[in-house]
């Protein structure tokens, strides 16, 4: 069935002749089944089913690259202000792991998760999280398009005292999880939905062997699959790298070969030449570029605790492929591609730093390229039929000069109107269809209840909630 959004006001269209998105006045887009059929004026195909465009702006639905549904919503209200002063304020290795989700509070996670990107127009979104009971049907219900990423490694890091990470090995429980992750990939990209795909996921940097991070990059090659690992992500991190190796973390990952076109690093921040972790070369921003590595970039997680990459327009002036993820709470890429343009800004003291060409980019074709894609992150003919309709209309899109930075800087989720995914329709008038947000987050409220009743007993310290999250307001 072929269904043609008829006369849109605005349709972002890619210029396959230019490599580019444009803007394209009164045009039409047509869908059958999953696949687009036709951009541009004047559509005379069939047309099962008409959407009048009047008033509409169609562009491609958003791809995230880097985001943990699995446990993020749990810490909402919690660690918004928090990190550890002796760990270079990062939330990491003292308090994420006493706020973890239980095994029934999971699903809710995801569903709120993947709600909130499905308003905030995305369409493909990478889940790195530890595997769980249902994943993949959980996955498939939401309708979306979905790069399952089970995470794995050779050791586990904790604090005894809030400013020493200590790390419990286990190489064999490291390769284990690896077989299992890659057996679950291959389940992931035979699923029924025909939506799930796979990328090969080492958790960290510094909770990897070598021969883990090896062996993964070579099974990721073999598989034709990107490979992703969290690397220059914190303070701690970087000197425990150096420490161990004589080399940062861009650095180390370079000299075993794993910088690639298919490789991705998740964050990227603390470079050789970060001011917070000056080190004696100043080469790691090339090696990226130079190997066609991406950076997964998501400000938020980091700009709550005062941290931020040095700077996002910097790194795409040197030639290195950006993407986008939303990584914690509240997941919405519109707010994250915001954020994305103020500090880029702000950090380089120059209003000309990032452009939002650029950042929408990072959100559409930079993360395709990423996951190995061209068939997502566009809207041309032979693409999958992933759509957003923004109401063009709204009052917070008006004055519509430049549709896309009205929505990007003011409107935001506010304006989303549909979403389709491989042409089925998932989001309707702002409203999901294809799982229950509402109760979803109404469960995950109990569940923090009994996460938090628990939380004393997993902390080092045994500090109360209280004293480690302090409310805004006291309670009386």
């Amino acid at each position: 069935m072929t269904t043609v959004i008829r006369n849109a006001d605005v349709v972002v269209a890619w210029d396959a002749s230019a490599g580019r998105h444009v803007y394209m006045q009164d045009s039409d887009v047509a869908f059958d089944g999953g696949t687009i059929t036709f951009v541009g004026r004047g559509y005379t195909g069939p047309a099962e089913e008409e959407i009048q465009g009047a008033g509409l702006m169609v562009m491609p639905g958003l791809v995230n690259i880097h985001s943990h549904p699995s446990s993020e919503p749990m810490n909402k209200g919690l660690l918004d202000e928090i990190g550890s002063p002796g760990l270079y304020n990062s939330s990491l290795y003292e308090f994420m792991p006493i706020f973890r989700a239980d095994a029934e509070a999971v699903p809710s996670c995801v569903r709120v998760a993947l709600s909130e990107l499905l308003l905030s127009g995305v369409t493909t979104v990478a889940d790195l999280s530890m595997a769980h009971p249902g994943w993949l049907d959980l996955l498939a219900e939401s309708g979306m398009r979905v790069c399952v990423a089970p995470m794995f490694k050779s050791a586990r890091w904790f604090t005894k005292n809030g400013h020493v990470v200590e790390y419990e090995w286990d190489e064999a429980a490291g390769e284990k999880a690896m077989a299992e992750a890659l057996q679950l990939i291959d389940r992931a990209e035979q699923h029924e939905s025909g939506r799930l795909f796979g990328m090969v996921v080492p958790a960290q940097i510094d909770t990897c062997a070598p021969g883990l991070l090896r062996e993964s990059s070579q099974e990721a090659r073999a598989r034709g699959l990107s490979w992703q690992i969290h690397a220059a992500q914190s303070v701690v991190e970087f000197h425990e790298i150096t420490r161990r190796h004589g080399m940062t973390p861009i650095g180390w990952l370079d000299s075993m070969g794993l910088l690639n076109d298919r490789a991705i690093i998740g964050h990227g921040i603390f470079l050789d030449e970060h001011p917070s972790t000056r080190w004696h070369t100043d080469t790691d921003l090339g090696r990226l570029a130079e190997t066609g590595t991406t950076v997964a970039h998501c400000p938020t997680v980091f700009a709550r605790r005062g941290i931020t990459m040095k700077n996002f327009g910097r790194y795409k002036r040197r030639g290195v492929n950006m993407g986008l993820g939303t990584d914690t709470y509240p997941h919405n890429m519109l707010d994250e591609m915001r954020l994305v343009g103020y500090l880029a800004r702000t950090q380089a003291t120059d209003p000309r730093a990032v452009t939002t060409t650029e950042i929408f980019d990072a959100a559409t074709i930079g993360g395709a390229k990423a996951l190995g894609r061209e068939d997502i992150g566009r809207l041309a003919t032979g693409c999958r039929a992933d759509i957003v309709l923004v109401n063009a209309a709204h009052p917070q899109m008006r004055p519509g000069r430049d549709p896309l930075r009205s929505l990007v800087y003011a409107a935001g989720d506010r304006a989303l109107r549909d979403v389709y995914v491989d042409g089925q329709l998932v989001v309707k008038d702002g409203m999901v269809l294809t799982m229950d947000y509402e109760a979803a987050a109404a469960h995950l409220h109990d569940a923090q209840k009994r996460i938090l009743d628990r939380a004393p007993s997993q902390d080092w310290a045994h500090r109360p909630v209280e004293a480690i999250s302090p409310p805004s307001f006291n309670w009386v």
